[in-house]
């Protein structure tokens, strides 16, 4: 078996090819059943293997029918960007290069490459030079990993060293979230032996944002160590907390406040949203994800902290084979819960290289106007009804007034294959979830979208 095989990956190339080229028109949702792509998936493994053509040939065959096309322009069921061009053929390099960024002793371009990026993204957020980012998997782990920073600093604080002596006989940790926090919070503080029982909700307004002032009275009557969790970007309606009353509340009770802010972050690089974020710099940690608004491919996400020593303290480790490697150089692996990983800083370092600001501030403002287009046309017809107020990129649409209508629109959508989106329930309602996330989506993408929606309605 050759190292270079040049007909394979000519096959994938053109397999490759020809799904990207397939997008604009592709039927949007699935076209198989978990049954068919059993059949056709699942044969016995052979003593000797296969040839790797048929393989590929086989997978390329299942994709035409199995695979969603997510990375098309009219995909609006999760908050899910596209890959721009650059980042499809970054990341092809990336498995190419086959990298353990680990350590830089292990891969000093993608080392020396994380660290430029980090002080791009820093920069491009407004939030202190002197911050540190772990390049993870995805806003969950980026979550998880900002609150084991805070988990380490607010236990320091009370003389407790939880890497060394774990959390039996700890002082207590208030956990302080929104009522509407994502889940991935909740799963973070499972992860983190905090569980969920431990939480704090605070009150939200209509559009899901946290009371502040219902903040400020809860954290009024508690005592010790305290982390507060606040969001830019509710998952149904894009609506962002009041962050600069947070961080200043937060400050008041000397507590770690971190951001979840899986998409919503990124309005901090437009000037037409960045008064939604407000204060966001005054927090402690920031999570967001790459492969959402930034649209590179999966296996994205960023941990942001202000505490660079709280950071490396809760995630770094030492061993006698690497005390020969250590240097002044960066090692990834002191930022984020893994060791061995993808080099996926480098997606993120090719899409911020060619877009540059204005082209990552056009790109977020594409998609909050295409949300505002989703809106304006729905609402003209009398059966919808908007239940949000549009200020990102999140469109929460009723119809009829009657849920079982509104889920019965969404699963004809669906099945139809113009277009694809979620459903949810908002405030006890079932509403249909719009998110306007792709690079790609153009004004006729979105007017093509409305008109199957409002024929199958």
């Amino acid at each position: 078996m050759k190292i270079l095989d040049e007909s394979l990956l000519d096959l994938a190339h053109r397999h490759a090819v020809d799904f990207l080229g397939g997008l604009p028109e592709r039927h949007v949702g699935a076209r198989t059943t978990r049954a068919e792509l059993l059949a056709a998936l699942d044969t016995p493994l052979s003593d000797e293997g296969e040839d790797p053509k048929v393989v590929l040939d086989t997978l390329a065959g299942q994709a035409e029918r199995g695979v969603i096309a997510v990375a098309g322009p009219r995909y609006f069921g999760f908050v899910i960007g596209g890959s721009l061009p650059v980042t499809v053929a970054a990341d092809w390099m990336v498995t190419a290069w086959d990298q353990n960024p680990g350590l830089f002793a292990t891969s000093p371009l993608v080392s020396v490459a994380e660290e430029v990026t980090s002080a791009w993204i820093l920069d491009l957020f407004g939030l202190p030079p002197t911050g540190s980012v772990g390049f993870v998997t995805g806003c969950q782990m980026a979550n998880f990993t900002c609150l084991a920073a805070a988990r380490h600093a607010v236990l320091r604080s009370a003389g407790w060293n939880v890497e060394e002596r774990g959390l039996n006989g700890a002082p207590r940790v208030n956990i302080v979230v929104s009522a509407e926090s994502h889940v991935t919070i909740h799963t973070a503080l499972r992860m983190l032996g905090f569980g969920t029982q431990s939480m704090i909700e605070v009150a939200t307004d209509g559009e899901g944002r946290m009371l502040a002032d219902e903040l400020a009275r809860v954290v009024e009557n508690l005592s010790g160590p305290t982390i507060i969790c606040a969001q830019a970007g509710n998952v149904n309606s894009g609506a962002v907390d009041p962050l600069r009353r947070i961080a200043e509340i937060a400050r008041e009770r000397d507590a770690w406040l971190h951001i979840d802010g899986a998409f919503g972050l990124w309005a901090a690089t437009s000037a037409d949203r960045k008064h939604l974020v407000d204060g966001m710099e005054l927090a402690d940690s920031w999570a967001t994800d790459g492969h959402k608004w930034l649209n590179v491919p999966f296996d994205s996400g960023l941990a942001i902290t202000r505490h660079s020593s709280a950071h490396r303290s809760s995630m770094s480790v030492r061993a006698e084979y690497l005390e020969l490697t250590a240097g002044a150089e960066r090692d990834p692996f002191e930022y984020t819960p893994e060791f061995s990983r993808r080099a996926r800083g480098i997606p993120v370092y090719a899409a911020l290289r060619t877009l540059g600001r204005r082209g990552i501030e056009a790109m977020i403002d594409r998609g909050c106007a295409r949300a505002r287009q989703f809106a304006s046309l729905l609402s003209r017809d009398p059966r919808v009804k908007i239940l949000n107020d549009v200020v990102l990129n999140q469109v929460l649409v009723r119809f009829s007034d009657d849920d079982a209508t509104t889920r019965e629109v969404v699963a004809r959508v669906q099945r139809d294959g113009t277009c694809w989106l979620g459903g949810t329930t908002w405030h006890g309602k079932a509403a249909m979830r719009i998110s306007v996330s792709n690079w790609a989506t153009s004004e006729e993408d979105v007017e093509r979208s409305v008109q199957a929606i409002l024929k199958l309605s």
